[in-house]
């Protein structure tokens, strides 16, 4: 894994989505710079949860508003054990299950010590009801195209609700 900044570092510019890389689910190492520009929603994700029916929807906003500047990324998590085993089966799954096209990224830890540093980085912007902590699978977070989180979004919060908001970001200068 690539070296990610440091969360604890006095650093004299403030750190954004663009300074993390992450892992994707085939095992390339993307350096979410890559995302500069586009509008971002991160949803951590699980195969067998309550809200797995979410990816459907998730799937749905991607296609509508990627062509203008829009992208889901999601990122599986088994820290609520509810994702399968391995990569490979989670791809699968949300492919033919949900026709999953938006990028997808190895499982990651997103509460502790050992949680990715990109959602280290995303509590550290946005509390939720039980302070920076995710309480559970599908916590999203917008981001906007500079790489600065504008909101978080609890479990339960279909994507559907979520659109509106999408649409004034990326109407109000989004790419």
């Amino acid at each position: 894994m690539a070296a990610q900044p440091d969360l604890h570092a006095s650093s004299p510019r403030t750190l954004t989505l663009h300074d993390f890389t992450a892992t994707s689910i085939t095992g390339e190492e993307v350096p979410l710079e890559r995302y500069r520009g586009q509008l971002v929603l991160v949803v951590n994700t699980a195969s067998r949860c309550l809200f797995t029916p979410q990816l459907r929807d998730l799937e749905d906003l991607h296609r509508r508003h990627h062509d203008e500047g829009f992208s889901v990324l999601g990122f599986p998590s088994d820290q609520f054990h509810q994702e399968l085993e391995e990569d490979e089966q989670i791809e699968v799954f949300c492919s033919d299950n949900f026709d999953v096209t938006f990028p997808m990224f190895s499982t990651v830890k997103v509460n502790g010590p050992e949680a990715h540093p990109v959602f280290s980085w995303l509590q550290t912007q946005k509390g939720g009801l039980i302070g920076g902590r995710i309480s559970w699978n599908f916590t999203k977070f917008l981001v906007s195209p500079e790489g600065q989180v504008l909101r978080r979004y609890a479990p339960p919060v279909p994507p559907s609700r979520i659109e509106r908001r999408i649409r004034e970001e990326l109407g109000a200068g989004g790419a």
